[in-house]
């Protein structure tokens, strides 16, 4: 054999070698993608199961189906939805920043002669007053005489606030039922002055004809159903009656509350009989308020001629002035000057005292 044709046989020898190990790498390659391909598909993790959205109906709004859980706690800035606002009550009035005195007497002039300098000093600090007045002081003489007595008021409290003025008047129904006239002075909203104008009850307790003998007195302890103001309208229970005070203490939020001495006190006997039931309504009706009970103050009507005079100099002064003004539109105890409304019989005595008394010391019996 020639040397080229060994030379061509090693060749093709070399060639045939490089094939088969190309082929051989080739199949090692695929094995191996084979291989891995089907750890991945036996090894891997199964996917989380994911419910489809659910879809609301047309008819109601999304919410989340309802589980069982714990009851949550709420954060410190959570808040909840507020419960329903009472209705306001018609004879509502707010006090611009300052402290609400509310009086609640039997009879106009109650309020100046035992409750006086209290109201006038509230209204010299710039407090609010709200006057409310239970019976007309009519004494069986009819609207006319009560009307003059209404004047008179309103003219003494335009000395105790220091302005002369016209009074705007307003009629309202309260949600308690009842009806009353209420006066504000033009131009000043914190003082306002109430007429429910129930019969007077008379110095014996027994009423006037002219009124029906209806007192308040019946109506408190239940002899009568209900009782007519005398200018008219529908007539209160005794329920009514306890629901107004409460809705106008309400309507003003007072810090303070003044008014008679009740029923049961040691200071009640020989007191006008409307004096201590309008004392006995307020107690009743408000002691119990946490807010406005501690406030209300009880004063000695009638027997604090007994006790020692405690007002005297300008201060006495200041208060039988105011007195006089008012006692010019009452043909009853009308007096020209000081001398002469401290020389009344009775009524200088009590214009001399004003004895305010709390809780703890009306000696209940």
């Amino acid at each position: 054999m020639s040397g080229a044709s060994v030379r061509t046989r090693r060749a093709r020898r070399r060639r045939r070698s490089a094939g088969l190990i190309a082929a051989v790498a080739l199949a090692v390659v695929v094995v191996s993608a084979v291989a891995g391909i089907f750890s991945f598909a036996v090894l891997r993790p199964d996917p989380p199961s994911v419910a489809p959205p659910a879809t609301p109906s047309p008819s109601s709004s999304f919410a989340p189906t309802p589980t069982a859980s714990p009851t949550p706690t709420p954060s410190p800035g959570a808040t909840t939805a507020p419960s329903p606002a009472a209705p306001v009550s018609p004879a509502a009035q707010g006090c611009d920043g300052a402290t609400t005195v509310m009086s609640v007497w039997a009879h106009p002039d109650d309020d100046l002669i035992f409750g006086n300098p209290t109201i006038s000093d509230a209204l010299h600090a710039g407090d609010c007053v709200r006057t409310v007045f239970v019976t007309a002081g009519d004494a069986g003489k009819g609207m006319r005489y009560v009307e003059a007595r209404e004047l008179g008021i309103l003219r003494a409290y335009n000395d105790m606030r220091g302005t002369q003025g016209l009074w705007d008047t307003t009629d309202l129904t309260l949600t308690s039922g009842v009806q009353l006239r209420r006066l504000t002075p033009q131009g000043d909203p914190r003082v306002s002055v109430i007429f429910l104008r129930l019969p007077d009850g008379n110095i014996t307790g027994a009423g006037f004809a002219d009124t029906g003998f209806a007192t308040l007195g019946r109506l408190f302890d239940g002899g009568i159903p209900a009782l007519s103001p005398v200018s008219g309208g529908a007539a209160l229970s005794r329920d009514q009656l306890l629901a107004t005070v409460r809705e106008l203490s309400t309507g003003f939020a007072p810090g303070r509350v003044l008014t008679h001495i009740p029923r049961g006190s040691a200071f009640a006997p020989g007191d006008h009989p409307d004096h201590s039931v309008v004392g006995s309504v307020v107690r009743d009706a408000l002691s119990p308020d946490p807010a406005v009970g501690p406030g209300i103050r009880y004063f000695v009507g009638y027997p604090s001629a007994d006790l020692p005079q405690n007002l005297d100099g300008a201060v006495l002064n200041a208060k039988v002035d105011t007195y006089r003004i008012y006692a010019q539109q009452d043909e009853v105890i009308r007096c020209a000057d000081r001398a002469a409304c401290l020389g009344t019989r009775k009524f200088g005595e009590w214009l001399r005292r004003s004895y305010p008394m709390t809780e703890a010391e009306l000696h209940l019996g």
